[in-house]
């Protein structure tokens, strides 16, 4: 069960939660991760593209900000379902990148540094079915296989 919405009525109140909650606190996954979230990836993880193909991230969005507490939850969610990542740049799929998708369509996408069991976060989102698709048809993701 996911944790509740968080209701503010500015992009500002947003920003300085996830500043709060994440960029100044000790986050750690279920399987010992350090996880590291600059605040210029607010930028990208509650905004999305006017223009898909440009990928501008150009309009805030409410509807990512609200589920901000579940970047979190999933994080710390050992039952969630975790896959490698996909490098839309070079085609061809990244262990150093972790996809952790739980409450059926939510994914957050984690950046690794195995060395330092360590991560900078990239992103969450509300996946589509046809994302999720994509994302269940790669590979599970295996620290062994790093």
């Amino acid at each position: 069960m996911p944790p509740q919405l968080v209701h503010y009525q500015t992009e500002v109140e947003y920003r300085n939660h996830y500043e709060d909650k994440y960029c100044r606190s000790s986050i750690y996954t279920f399987d010992g991760f350090r996880i590291f979230f600059p605040k210029q990836q607010f930028d990208d993880a509650f905004f999305e593209s006017a223009n898909r193909l440009k990928r501008d991230k150009s309009v805030f969005s409410r509807r990512r900000a609200e589920r901000m507490d579940w970047i979190g939850a999933a994080l710390q969610d050992s039952t969630a379902e975790l896959y490698a990542g996909w490098d839309r740049d070079k085609k061809m799929v990244n262990y150093n990148r972790r996809v952790t998708l739980v409450y059926g369509d939510y994914v957050v996408i984690l950046n690794l540094n195995l060395k330092k069991s360590s991560a900078i976060f990239i992103t969450a989102y509300i996946a589509d079915a046809g994302t999720i698709t994509k994302i269940r048809g790669g590979p599970k993701w295996e620290q062994k296989k790093v």
